[in-house]
Protein backbone atom coordinates (compact mmCIF):
# COMPACT_ATOMS: atom_id res chain seq x y z
CA UNK A 1 0.00 0.00 0.00
CA UNK A 2 2.73 2.37 1.02
CA UNK A 3 4.61 1.58 -2.18
CA UNK A 4 0.84 2.93 -3.98
CA UNK A 5 0.73 5.76 -2.59
CA UNK A 6 4.51 6.80 -3.23
CA UNK A 7 3.49 6.05 -6.90
CA UNK A 8 0.32 7.71 -6.55
CA UNK A 9 2.26 11.14 -4.95
CA UNK A 10 5.32 11.09 -7.94
CA UNK A 11 2.18 10.72 -10.24
CA UNK A 12 0.53 14.26 -8.81
CA UNK A 13 3.95 15.89 -8.96
CA UNK A 14 4.79 15.07 -12.61
CA UNK A 15 1.04 16.55 -13.39
CA UNK A 16 2.45 19.44 -11.29
CA UNK A 17 5.92 19.39 -13.12
CA UNK A 18 4.32 19.13 -16.32
CA UNK A 19 2.62 22.48 -15.75
CA UNK A 20 5.42 24.05 -14.50
CA UNK A 21 8.13 22.83 -16.31
CA UNK A 22 7.58 20.97 -19.17
CA UNK A 23 10.77 20.13 -20.47
CA UNK A 24 11.21 18.82 -16.96
CA UNK A 25 8.58 16.36 -16.95
CA UNK A 26 10.46 13.27 -17.26
CA UNK A 27 12.79 13.75 -14.12
CA UNK A 28 12.96 11.34 -11.41
CA UNK A 29 11.20 12.09 -8.47
CA UNK A 30 12.29 10.54 -5.16
CA UNK A 31 9.27 10.33 -2.74
CA UNK A 32 10.72 9.75 1.40
CA UNK A 33 9.28 9.42 4.64
CA UNK A 34 10.51 12.31 6.82
CA UNK A 35 12.16 11.73 9.89
CA UNK A 36 10.21 13.67 11.90
CA UNK A 37 6.74 12.79 12.07
CA UNK A 38 5.86 16.59 12.09
CA UNK A 39 7.04 17.19 8.98
CA UNK A 40 4.07 15.16 7.58
CA UNK A 41 3.86 11.60 6.07
CA UNK A 42 5.89 11.98 2.87
CA UNK A 43 8.34 14.41 1.80
CA UNK A 44 9.94 15.05 -1.69
CA UNK A 45 12.77 17.05 -2.42
CA UNK A 46 12.06 17.58 -6.11
CA UNK A 47 12.15 21.48 -5.75
CA UNK A 48 15.33 21.10 -4.49
CA UNK A 49 16.78 18.71 -7.28
CA UNK A 50 15.79 21.12 -10.18
CA UNK A 51 16.17 24.83 -8.68
CA UNK A 52 19.27 24.64 -10.53
CA UNK A 53 18.44 23.55 -14.17
CA UNK A 54 15.75 26.22 -13.69
CA UNK A 55 17.44 28.89 -12.65
CA UNK A 56 14.74 29.38 -9.80
CA UNK A 57 14.59 29.40 -5.95
CA UNK A 58 13.91 26.28 -4.36
CA UNK A 59 11.30 27.46 -1.91
CA UNK A 60 9.31 29.75 -5.07
CA UNK A 61 9.47 26.32 -7.29
CA UNK A 62 8.29 24.43 -4.26
CA UNK A 63 5.34 26.44 -4.04
CA UNK A 64 4.24 26.82 -7.68
CA UNK A 65 4.93 22.82 -7.75
CA UNK A 66 1.81 22.64 -4.92
CA UNK A 67 -0.04 25.10 -6.39
CA UNK A 68 -0.50 23.07 -9.67
CA UNK A 69 -0.98 19.75 -7.97
CA UNK A 70 -4.09 18.01 -8.87
CA UNK A 71 -6.82 17.11 -6.53
CA UNK A 72 -6.89 13.69 -4.75
CA UNK A 73 -8.46 12.06 -2.18
CA UNK A 74 -5.87 10.65 -0.86
CA UNK A 75 -3.89 14.02 0.08
CA UNK A 76 -4.83 16.05 3.13
CA UNK A 77 -2.58 18.78 2.49
CA UNK A 78 0.45 19.74 0.59
CA UNK A 79 3.00 22.41 2.02
CA UNK A 80 6.19 23.95 1.05
CA UNK A 81 8.76 23.22 4.50
CA UNK A 82 12.39 24.72 4.69
CA UNK A 83 14.45 25.39 2.04
CA UNK A 84 11.98 23.86 -0.50
CA UNK A 85 10.69 19.97 0.68
CA UNK A 86 7.05 19.51 -0.16
CA UNK A 87 5.59 17.61 2.73
CA UNK A 88 2.55 15.71 2.27
CA UNK A 89 -0.21 14.70 4.81
CA UNK A 90 -2.71 11.82 3.67
CA UNK A 91 -5.95 11.37 4.55
CA UNK A 92 -7.48 9.26 7.11
CA UNK A 93 -8.97 6.95 4.84
CA UNK A 94 -5.36 6.85 3.10
CA UNK A 95 -3.69 5.96 6.34
CA UNK A 96 -6.56 3.45 7.23
CA UNK A 97 -6.61 1.39 3.94
CA UNK A 98 -3.60 -0.48 5.10
CA UNK A 99 -5.00 -2.15 7.76
CA UNK A 100 -7.51 -3.99 4.73
CA UNK A 101 -4.32 -5.54 3.16
CA UNK A 102 -2.96 -6.43 6.42
CA UNK A 103 -5.88 -8.48 7.22
CA UNK A 104 -6.36 -10.09 3.78
CA UNK A 105 -2.85 -10.74 2.60
CA UNK A 106 -2.00 -12.07 6.22
CA UNK A 107 1.16 -13.67 6.14
CA UNK A 108 2.02 -12.12 2.83
CA UNK A 109 1.35 -8.35 3.85
CA UNK A 110 4.75 -6.57 3.28
CA UNK A 111 6.54 -9.06 1.14
CA UNK A 112 8.63 -7.19 -2.01
CA UNK A 113 9.70 -8.07 -5.45
CA UNK A 114 13.24 -6.12 -5.20
CA UNK A 115 14.63 -9.53 -5.63
CA UNK A 116 11.89 -11.08 -8.73
CA UNK A 117 12.93 -14.70 -7.94
CA UNK A 118 16.60 -13.81 -9.48
CA UNK A 119 19.04 -16.23 -7.33
CA UNK A 120 20.96 -15.09 -4.50
CA UNK A 121 23.26 -16.99 -2.42
CA UNK A 122 23.99 -16.18 1.13
CA UNK A 123 27.09 -18.05 2.95
CA UNK A 124 27.61 -17.35 6.87
CA UNK A 125 28.78 -18.91 10.30
CA UNK A 126 31.32 -20.98 8.24
CA UNK A 127 33.36 -21.76 11.86
CA UNK A 128 35.92 -24.39 11.65
CA UNK A 129 34.37 -27.54 13.15
CA UNK A 130 36.88 -27.55 15.92
CA UNK A 131 34.59 -27.57 18.66
CA UNK A 132 31.37 -25.97 19.86
CA UNK A 133 29.99 -23.01 18.38
CA UNK A 134 30.32 -19.77 21.13
CA UNK A 135 28.77 -16.29 21.34
CA UNK A 136 30.44 -14.55 18.56
CA UNK A 137 29.32 -17.36 16.07
CA UNK A 138 25.64 -17.37 17.26
CA UNK A 139 25.58 -13.28 16.05
CA UNK A 140 26.96 -14.45 13.25
CA UNK A 141 24.14 -17.22 12.68
CA UNK A 142 21.49 -14.82 13.89
CA UNK A 143 22.08 -12.29 11.22
CA UNK A 144 22.69 -14.56 8.29
CA UNK A 145 19.64 -16.28 8.99
CA UNK A 146 17.97 -13.53 9.46
CA UNK A 147 19.07 -11.95 6.43
CA UNK A 148 18.06 -15.06 4.43
CA UNK A 149 14.61 -14.60 5.61
CA UNK A 150 14.69 -10.92 4.67
CA UNK A 151 15.63 -11.04 1.49
CA UNK A 152 13.33 -14.02 0.77
CA UNK A 153 10.52 -11.66 1.79
CA UNK A 154 12.20 -8.67 -0.70
CA UNK A 155 11.50 -11.75 -3.25
CA UNK A 156 15.17 -13.11 -4.21
CA UNK A 157 15.64 -17.16 -4.41
CA UNK A 158 17.74 -17.47 -1.53
CA UNK A 159 19.75 -20.42 -0.64
CA UNK A 160 22.04 -20.89 2.31
CA UNK A 161 24.98 -22.23 3.10
CA UNK A 162 27.82 -23.58 5.17
CA UNK A 163 31.44 -23.33 4.08
CA UNK A 164 32.75 -26.08 6.33
CA UNK A 165 36.73 -25.86 6.11
CA UNK A 166 37.16 -29.43 6.91
CA UNK A 167 40.92 -29.48 5.02
CA UNK A 168 43.32 -27.43 6.90
CA UNK A 169 45.81 -27.18 9.77
CA UNK A 170 42.95 -26.93 12.02
CA UNK A 171 41.44 -30.18 11.13
CA UNK A 172 44.34 -31.75 11.93
CA UNK A 173 44.89 -29.89 15.18
CA UNK A 174 41.88 -31.46 16.83
CA UNK A 175 42.62 -34.52 15.28
CA UNK A 176 45.78 -34.83 17.46
CA UNK A 177 43.94 -33.08 20.17
CA UNK A 178 41.86 -35.97 20.29
CA UNK A 179 44.66 -39.05 19.95
CA UNK A 180 46.29 -37.56 22.99
CA UNK A 181 43.97 -37.21 25.17
CA UNK A 182 42.95 -41.01 23.47
CA UNK A 183 46.57 -41.69 24.23
CA UNK A 184 46.14 -40.33 27.94
CA UNK A 185 43.57 -42.69 29.17
CA UNK A 186 45.47 -45.96 28.55
CA UNK A 187 47.82 -44.78 31.17
CA UNK A 188 51.30 -43.24 31.70
CA UNK A 189 52.82 -45.36 29.58
CA UNK A 190 51.30 -43.78 26.38
CA UNK A 191 50.81 -40.32 27.88
CA UNK A 192 52.66 -36.97 26.10
CA UNK A 193 52.82 -33.79 27.42
CA UNK A 194 49.61 -32.15 26.04
CA UNK A 195 50.98 -28.75 24.05
CA UNK A 196 49.05 -25.92 25.40
CA UNK A 197 48.52 -24.25 21.61
CA UNK A 198 45.99 -27.88 20.91
CA UNK A 199 42.29 -27.88 21.37
CA UNK A 200 41.81 -28.16 25.33
CA UNK A 201 38.27 -28.05 26.00
CA UNK A 202 35.80 -31.04 27.52
CA UNK A 203 34.78 -32.26 24.13
CA UNK A 204 38.27 -33.08 22.87
CA UNK A 205 37.99 -35.68 26.18
CA UNK A 206 33.90 -36.57 25.46
CA UNK A 207 35.20 -37.55 21.78
CA UNK A 208 38.56 -39.98 22.95
CA UNK A 209 36.29 -41.48 25.48
CA UNK A 210 34.12 -42.46 22.52
CA UNK A 211 37.51 -43.37 20.35
CA UNK A 212 38.59 -45.85 23.30
CA UNK A 213 34.61 -47.27 24.21
CA UNK A 214 34.12 -48.20 20.07
CA UNK A 215 37.88 -49.01 19.11
CA UNK A 216 39.58 -49.69 22.68
CA UNK A 217 43.57 -49.93 21.48
CA UNK A 218 43.11 -49.23 17.82
CA UNK A 219 44.85 -46.03 17.61
CA UNK A 220 47.15 -46.85 20.46
CA UNK A 221 51.33 -46.16 20.06
CA UNK A 222 53.53 -46.04 22.59
CA UNK A 223 54.66 -42.39 24.29
CA UNK A 224 58.17 -42.99 23.05
CA UNK A 225 57.42 -43.82 19.88
CA UNK A 226 55.86 -40.43 19.12
CA UNK A 227 57.82 -38.15 21.12
CA UNK A 228 61.60 -38.97 19.87
CA UNK A 229 62.88 -36.26 17.80
CA UNK A 230 60.30 -33.89 18.18
CA UNK A 231 61.08 -30.27 18.61
CA UNK A 232 60.47 -29.29 22.31
CA UNK A 233 58.13 -27.09 24.47
CA UNK A 234 59.27 -23.96 26.13
CA UNK A 235 58.18 -22.85 29.12
CA UNK A 236 54.77 -22.87 29.48
CA UNK A 237 55.46 -19.02 30.98
CA UNK A 238 56.94 -17.96 27.71
CA UNK A 239 54.63 -15.51 25.69
CA UNK A 240 58.07 -14.33 23.40
CA UNK A 241 57.36 -15.03 19.42
CA UNK A 242 60.04 -17.04 19.72
CA UNK A 243 58.06 -19.59 22.00
CA UNK A 244 54.99 -18.99 20.19
CA UNK A 245 56.63 -20.24 17.27
CA UNK A 246 59.38 -23.45 19.16
CA UNK A 247 54.87 -24.53 20.29
CA UNK A 248 53.40 -24.32 16.55
CA UNK A 249 56.53 -26.07 15.67
CA UNK A 250 56.14 -28.66 18.35
CA UNK A 251 52.65 -29.24 16.93
CA UNK A 252 52.99 -29.52 13.57
CA UNK A 253 55.70 -32.33 13.87
CA UNK A 254 53.29 -34.07 16.62
CA UNK A 255 50.59 -34.06 13.55
CA UNK A 256 53.14 -35.14 11.29
CA UNK A 257 54.10 -38.21 13.51
CA UNK A 258 50.61 -39.08 14.20
CA UNK A 259 49.66 -39.25 9.98
CA UNK A 260 53.02 -41.61 10.24
CA UNK A 261 52.21 -43.64 12.92
CA UNK A 262 48.59 -44.02 12.09
CA UNK A 263 48.58 -44.44 8.52
CA UNK A 264 45.63 -45.10 7.22
CA UNK A 265 43.83 -44.68 10.41
CA UNK A 266 44.70 -41.29 10.61
CA UNK A 267 41.86 -40.68 8.14
CA UNK A 268 39.73 -42.51 10.06
CA UNK A 269 40.67 -40.57 12.96
CA UNK A 270 40.25 -36.85 11.08
CA UNK A 271 36.78 -38.02 9.84
CA UNK A 272 35.42 -39.22 13.08
CA UNK A 273 36.07 -35.62 14.77
CA UNK A 274 34.77 -33.80 11.94
CA UNK A 275 32.18 -35.44 12.05
CA UNK A 276 31.29 -35.22 15.23
CA UNK A 277 31.75 -31.71 15.67
CA UNK A 278 30.07 -31.04 12.61
CA UNK A 279 26.94 -32.73 14.15
CA UNK A 280 27.00 -31.11 17.04
CA UNK A 281 27.54 -27.59 14.53
CA UNK A 282 24.41 -28.67 12.93
CA UNK A 283 22.38 -30.22 16.15
CA UNK A 284 23.26 -26.00 18.12
CA UNK A 285 22.14 -24.18 14.95
CA UNK A 286 18.69 -26.08 14.56
CA UNK A 287 17.95 -25.82 17.76
CA UNK A 288 18.57 -21.94 17.53
CA UNK A 289 16.40 -21.97 14.30
CA UNK A 290 18.77 -21.77 11.43
CA UNK A 291 18.83 -24.12 8.98
CA UNK A 292 21.08 -24.41 6.20
CA UNK A 293 19.95 -25.42 2.83
CA UNK A 294 23.44 -26.47 1.76
CA UNK A 295 26.83 -27.61 3.50
CA UNK A 296 29.86 -27.19 1.16
CA UNK A 297 32.99 -28.94 1.63
CA UNK A 298 36.31 -27.51 1.36
CA UNK A 299 37.82 -31.33 1.02
CA UNK A 300 35.34 -31.50 -2.75
CA UNK A 301 37.38 -28.51 -4.39
CA UNK A 302 40.75 -30.61 -4.31
CA UNK A 303 39.05 -34.04 -4.92
CA UNK A 304 36.86 -32.33 -7.81
CA UNK A 305 40.01 -30.54 -9.18
CA UNK A 306 38.47 -27.26 -8.59
CA UNK A 307 41.69 -25.63 -6.76
CA UNK A 308 44.16 -26.58 -9.43
CA UNK A 309 41.85 -25.48 -12.62
CA UNK A 310 41.46 -22.11 -10.86
CA UNK A 311 45.06 -21.43 -10.45
CA UNK A 312 45.96 -22.78 -13.69
CA UNK A 313 43.00 -20.37 -14.95
CA UNK A 314 44.99 -17.58 -12.99
CA UNK A 315 48.47 -18.40 -14.21
CA UNK A 316 46.81 -18.45 -18.14
CA UNK A 317 45.64 -15.06 -17.98
CA UNK A 318 48.72 -13.70 -16.76
CA UNK A 319 48.12 -12.91 -13.05
CA UNK A 320 50.58 -15.39 -11.24
CA UNK A 321 54.24 -15.42 -11.40
CA UNK A 322 56.67 -17.82 -10.11
CA UNK A 323 58.66 -16.21 -6.56
CA UNK A 324 61.26 -18.72 -4.90
CA UNK A 325 59.62 -21.93 -6.14
CA UNK A 326 56.13 -20.42 -4.85
CA UNK A 327 52.94 -19.21 -7.12
CA UNK A 328 52.37 -15.59 -6.40
CA UNK A 329 48.85 -14.18 -7.11
CA UNK A 330 49.28 -10.40 -8.66
CA UNK A 331 46.97 -8.95 -5.74
CA UNK A 332 48.37 -5.62 -5.21
CA UNK A 333 46.90 -4.99 -9.11
CA UNK A 334 43.70 -5.46 -7.68
CA UNK A 335 44.13 -3.10 -4.87
CA UNK A 336 45.56 -5.11 -2.26
CA UNK A 337 48.55 -3.91 -0.01
CA UNK A 338 50.29 -6.63 -0.94
CA UNK A 339 50.73 -9.97 -3.43
CA UNK A 340 49.33 -13.38 -2.01
CA UNK A 341 51.05 -17.22 -2.30
CA UNK A 342 48.70 -19.36 -3.54
CA UNK A 343 50.33 -22.28 -4.23
CA UNK A 344 53.80 -22.98 -1.93
CA UNK A 345 57.09 -24.24 -2.80
CA UNK A 346 56.27 -27.62 -1.36
CA UNK A 347 53.27 -27.91 -4.24
CA UNK A 348 50.45 -27.50 -1.57
CA UNK A 349 48.07 -25.24 -2.12
CA UNK A 350 46.95 -22.12 0.22
CA UNK A 351 43.77 -21.65 1.64
CA UNK A 352 43.81 -18.59 -0.30
CA UNK A 353 43.44 -20.69 -3.21
CA UNK A 354 41.19 -22.92 -1.84
CA UNK A 355 38.88 -19.76 -1.58
CA UNK A 356 39.13 -18.36 -5.05
CA UNK A 357 37.65 -21.44 -6.00
CA UNK A 358 34.89 -21.40 -3.71
CA UNK A 359 34.00 -18.59 -4.67
CA UNK A 360 34.40 -19.53 -8.70
CA UNK A 361 32.40 -22.54 -7.93
CA UNK A 362 29.58 -19.86 -6.83
CA UNK A 363 29.60 -17.94 -9.70
CA UNK A 364 29.50 -21.53 -11.60
CA UNK A 365 26.48 -22.37 -10.13
CA UNK A 366 24.43 -19.61 -11.70
CA UNK A 367 24.21 -17.18 -8.48
CA UNK A 368 23.04 -13.57 -10.12
CA UNK A 369 24.15 -12.63 -6.51
CA UNK A 370 26.23 -14.07 -3.52
CA UNK A 371 26.34 -12.51 -0.23
CA UNK A 372 29.31 -13.64 2.31
CA UNK A 373 29.02 -12.68 5.98
CA UNK A 374 32.23 -12.72 7.82
CA UNK A 375 33.93 -11.61 10.58
CA UNK A 376 34.61 -7.98 10.99
CA UNK A 377 38.40 -9.02 11.42
CA UNK A 378 38.18 -10.09 7.71
CA UNK A 379 37.91 -6.99 6.37
CA UNK A 380 40.98 -7.03 4.81
CA UNK A 381 39.99 -10.16 2.89
CA UNK A 382 37.80 -8.50 0.78
CA UNK A 383 39.95 -6.79 -1.49
CA UNK A 384 42.16 -9.61 -2.36
CA UNK A 385 38.92 -12.15 -2.94
CA UNK A 386 37.62 -9.67 -5.12
CA UNK A 387 40.73 -9.17 -7.05
CA UNK A 388 40.82 -12.94 -7.66
CA UNK A 389 37.10 -12.78 -8.73
CA UNK A 390 37.70 -9.89 -11.53
CA UNK A 391 40.80 -12.07 -12.51
CA UNK A 392 39.25 -14.72 -12.97
CA UNK A 393 36.83 -12.64 -15.83
CA UNK A 394 34.13 -12.75 -13.25
CA UNK A 395 32.10 -9.40 -12.04
CA UNK A 396 32.87 -8.71 -8.45
CA UNK A 397 29.74 -6.48 -8.20
CA UNK A 398 27.93 -9.83 -8.20
CA UNK A 399 29.73 -10.45 -4.61
CA UNK A 400 28.55 -8.62 -0.89
CA UNK A 401 30.38 -9.17 1.98
CA UNK A 402 28.51 -8.07 4.96
CA UNK A 403 30.48 -7.89 8.22
CA UNK A 404 29.95 -8.67 11.52
CA UNK A 405 31.48 -7.58 14.84
CA UNK A 406 31.39 -10.14 17.86
CA UNK A 407 29.51 -10.10 20.90
CA UNK A 408 30.46 -9.08 23.92
CA UNK A 409 28.18 -10.88 27.38
CA UNK A 410 27.73 -8.98 30.18
CA UNK A 411 25.83 -9.75 33.27
CA UNK A 412 26.33 -7.53 36.65
CA UNK A 413 29.19 -5.27 34.47
CA UNK A 414 31.39 -8.98 34.03
CA UNK A 415 32.76 -9.64 31.29
CA UNK A 416 32.74 -13.27 29.44
CA UNK A 417 36.58 -14.30 28.08
CA UNK A 418 36.41 -16.11 24.76
CA UNK A 419 39.01 -18.95 23.19
CA UNK A 420 38.40 -21.94 20.92
CA UNK A 421 41.30 -23.61 21.60
CA UNK A 422 41.98 -22.60 25.20
CA UNK A 423 38.40 -23.78 25.77
CA UNK A 424 37.81 -20.70 27.32
CA UNK A 425 34.54 -19.77 25.77
CA UNK A 426 30.74 -19.40 26.53
CA UNK A 427 28.91 -21.69 24.12
CA UNK A 428 26.11 -20.50 22.07
CA UNK A 429 24.25 -23.34 23.76
CA UNK A 430 25.05 -21.89 26.86
CA UNK A 431 23.37 -18.84 26.08
CA UNK A 432 20.89 -20.02 24.77
CA UNK A 433 20.17 -22.57 27.86
CA UNK A 434 20.44 -19.53 30.17
CA UNK A 435 18.11 -16.42 28.37
CA UNK A 436 15.93 -18.40 26.05
CA UNK A 437 16.67 -18.53 21.89
CA UNK A 438 13.66 -15.96 21.34
CA UNK A 439 15.93 -13.45 23.43
CA UNK A 440 18.96 -14.53 21.33
CA UNK A 441 17.98 -14.49 18.53
CA UNK A 442 16.70 -10.61 18.79
CA UNK A 443 19.12 -9.49 20.72
CA UNK A 444 21.94 -10.46 18.24
CA UNK A 445 20.18 -8.54 15.47
CA UNK A 446 19.38 -5.36 17.49
CA UNK A 447 22.22 -3.88 16.09
CA UNK A 448 23.78 -3.02 12.76
CA UNK A 449 25.84 -5.87 12.26
CA UNK A 450 29.47 -4.38 11.70
CA UNK A 451 28.58 -2.40 15.51
CA UNK A 452 29.97 -3.57 18.39
CA UNK A 453 27.15 -5.65 20.03
CA UNK A 454 27.31 -4.97 24.19
CA UNK A 455 24.98 -8.33 25.02
CA UNK A 456 23.18 -7.83 28.62
CA UNK A 457 22.05 -11.51 29.68
CA UNK A 458 20.20 -9.18 32.81
CA UNK A 459 18.61 -7.27 30.15
CA UNK A 460 17.56 -10.05 28.19
CA UNK A 461 16.17 -12.16 30.99
CA UNK A 462 13.60 -9.27 32.45
CA UNK A 463 10.06 -9.22 31.69
CA UNK A 464 10.07 -5.32 31.54
CA UNK A 465 9.43 -3.06 29.05
CA UNK A 466 13.04 -2.34 29.15
CA UNK A 467 13.82 -5.81 27.35
CA UNK A 468 12.58 -5.29 23.75
CA UNK A 469 11.72 -9.08 22.87
CA UNK A 470 9.44 -8.99 26.03
CA UNK A 471 7.60 -5.72 24.92
CA UNK A 472 7.21 -6.45 21.60
CA UNK A 473 6.06 -10.25 22.17
CA UNK A 474 3.71 -8.82 24.76
CA UNK A 475 1.66 -6.67 22.32
CA UNK A 476 1.37 -9.88 20.29
CA UNK A 477 0.13 -11.93 23.31
CA UNK A 478 -2.76 -8.78 24.09
CA UNK A 479 -3.76 -8.35 20.65
CA UNK A 480 -4.49 -12.79 20.74
CA UNK A 481 -5.72 -12.31 24.33
CA UNK A 482 -8.13 -9.30 22.66
CA UNK A 483 -9.32 -11.34 19.55
CA UNK A 484 -9.69 -14.56 21.46
CA UNK A 485 -12.22 -12.80 24.09
CA UNK A 486 -14.18 -11.30 21.24
CA UNK A 487 -14.11 -14.93 19.64
CA UNK A 488 -15.25 -14.14 16.06
CA UNK A 489 -13.34 -14.75 12.24
CA UNK A 490 -10.26 -12.21 11.89
CA UNK A 491 -10.56 -12.23 8.10
CA UNK A 492 -14.25 -10.81 8.31
CA UNK A 493 -12.46 -7.67 10.22
CA UNK A 494 -11.32 -6.96 6.76
CA UNK A 495 -15.02 -5.44 6.38
CA UNK A 496 -14.93 -3.31 8.97
CA UNK A 497 -16.51 0.43 8.36
CA UNK A 498 -12.50 1.88 9.57
CA UNK A 499 -14.02 5.47 8.71
CA UNK A 500 -14.62 5.83 12.43
CA UNK A 501 -11.34 5.58 13.05
CA UNK A 502 -10.35 9.27 13.99
CA UNK A 503 -8.27 9.41 17.37
CA UNK A 504 -4.77 10.47 17.05
CA UNK A 505 -3.71 7.16 18.36
CA UNK A 506 -5.74 5.12 15.64
CA UNK A 507 -3.94 6.83 12.74
CA UNK A 508 -0.77 7.37 13.82
CA UNK A 509 -1.10 2.88 14.63
CA UNK A 510 -2.50 2.48 11.06
CA UNK A 511 0.41 5.22 9.44
CA UNK A 512 3.25 2.90 11.19
CA UNK A 513 1.21 -0.17 10.15
CA UNK A 514 1.38 0.95 6.46
CA UNK A 515 5.45 2.25 7.13
CA UNK A 516 5.92 -1.85 7.24
CA UNK A 517 6.52 -2.60 3.48
CA UNK A 518 9.02 0.09 2.93
CA UNK A 519 10.90 -0.75 5.98
CA UNK A 520 11.13 -4.35 4.58
CA UNK A 521 12.32 -3.29 1.01
CA UNK A 522 14.95 -0.63 2.99
CA UNK A 523 15.95 -3.56 5.58
CA UNK A 524 16.55 -5.62 2.43
CA UNK A 525 18.53 -3.09 0.25
CA UNK A 526 20.88 -1.98 3.10
CA UNK A 527 21.33 -5.91 3.96
CA UNK A 528 20.08 -4.50 8.03
CA UNK A 529 17.48 -6.69 9.46
CA UNK A 530 18.29 -4.75 12.19
CA UNK A 531 15.91 -2.14 10.58
CA UNK A 532 12.87 -4.64 11.20
CA UNK A 533 13.93 -4.80 15.08
CA UNK A 534 13.72 -0.76 15.17
CA UNK A 535 10.29 -1.01 13.68
CA UNK A 536 8.63 -3.72 15.83
CA UNK A 537 9.98 -1.90 18.96
CA UNK A 538 8.28 1.30 17.29
CA UNK A 539 4.84 -0.64 16.49
CA UNK A 540 4.69 -2.34 20.02
CA UNK A 541 4.96 1.21 21.46
CA UNK A 542 2.53 2.68 20.02
CA UNK A 543 -0.11 0.06 20.40
CA UNK A 544 0.58 -0.35 24.11
CA UNK A 545 -0.29 3.46 23.97
CA UNK A 546 -3.37 2.90 22.42
CA UNK A 547 -4.43 -0.40 24.29
CA UNK A 548 -3.74 1.77 27.13
CA UNK A 549 -5.71 4.61 26.42
CA UNK A 550 -8.72 2.80 24.54
CA UNK A 551 -10.92 0.08 25.27
CA UNK A 552 -11.37 -2.11 22.70
CA UNK A 553 -14.20 -4.47 23.33
CA UNK A 554 -16.61 -1.80 23.69
CA UNK A 555 -20.81 -1.86 23.07
CA UNK A 556 -21.12 0.15 19.85
CA UNK A 557 -20.52 -3.05 17.03
CA UNK A 558 -19.31 -0.96 14.47
CA UNK A 559 -16.12 1.22 16.33
CA UNK A 560 -15.53 -2.24 17.79
CA UNK A 561 -14.89 -3.97 14.95
CA UNK A 562 -13.09 -1.40 13.35
CA UNK A 563 -10.74 -1.59 16.67
CA UNK A 564 -10.62 -4.70 16.24
CA UNK A 565 -8.78 -4.57 12.63
CA UNK A 566 -6.75 -2.07 13.62
CA UNK A 567 -5.15 -4.33 16.64
CA UNK A 568 -5.17 -7.65 14.32
CA UNK A 569 -3.30 -5.59 11.87
CA UNK A 570 -1.11 -5.18 14.07
CA UNK A 571 -0.69 -8.58 15.49
CA UNK A 572 -0.33 -9.47 11.65
CA UNK A 573 2.79 -7.32 11.40
CA UNK A 574 4.38 -8.34 14.43
CA UNK A 575 3.90 -11.92 13.50
CA UNK A 576 5.51 -11.41 10.11
CA UNK A 577 8.40 -9.14 11.33
CA UNK A 578 9.05 -11.39 14.53
CA UNK A 579 9.18 -14.04 11.30
CA UNK A 580 11.98 -12.54 9.46
CA UNK A 581 14.16 -12.08 12.86
CA UNK A 582 13.39 -16.05 13.69
CA UNK A 583 11.38 -14.72 17.04
CA UNK A 584 8.52 -16.22 18.19
CA UNK A 585 5.29 -14.94 19.02
CA UNK A 586 3.50 -16.71 21.69
CA UNK A 587 -0.25 -15.69 22.16
CA UNK A 588 -0.32 -15.82 26.04
CA UNK A 589 2.48 -14.54 28.58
Amino acid sequence: MSHDLKSHLAELLHVALRSVAPNESAAAIHIERPRQATHGDFSCNLAMQLARSLKRNPRQLAQLLVSELPYSSLVESAEVAGAGFINFRLSAAAKLAVLRGAIEQGAAFGRATVGARRKLLVEFVSANPTGPLHVGHGRGAAYGDSLCKLLAYAGWEVTSEYYVNDAGRQMDILAVSTWLRYLELHGPTTNLPFPPNAYQGQYVGDMARQLLASHADRFLHAASSISGGLPGLPETTRTDAAAVQQREAHLDALIARAKHLLGEEWAYLHDFVLTEQLADCRNDLEQSGVHFDVWFSEQSLFSTGLVARCVDRLEKAGHLYLQDGARWFRSTAFGDEKDRVVQRDNGLYTYFASDIAYHLNKYERGFERIINVWGADHHGYIPRVKGAIQALGLDPGQLDVALVQFAVLYRSGAKAQMSTRAGEFVTLRTLRDDVGNDACRFFYVLRKSDQHLDFDLDLAKSQSNDNPVYYIQYAHARVCSVLALWGGEVRALAAADLTVLDSHYELTLASRIGEFPEVVEAAASELAPHLIAFYLKDLAAEFHSYYNAERILIDDPAKQNARLALVAAVRQVIRNGMTILGVSCPESM
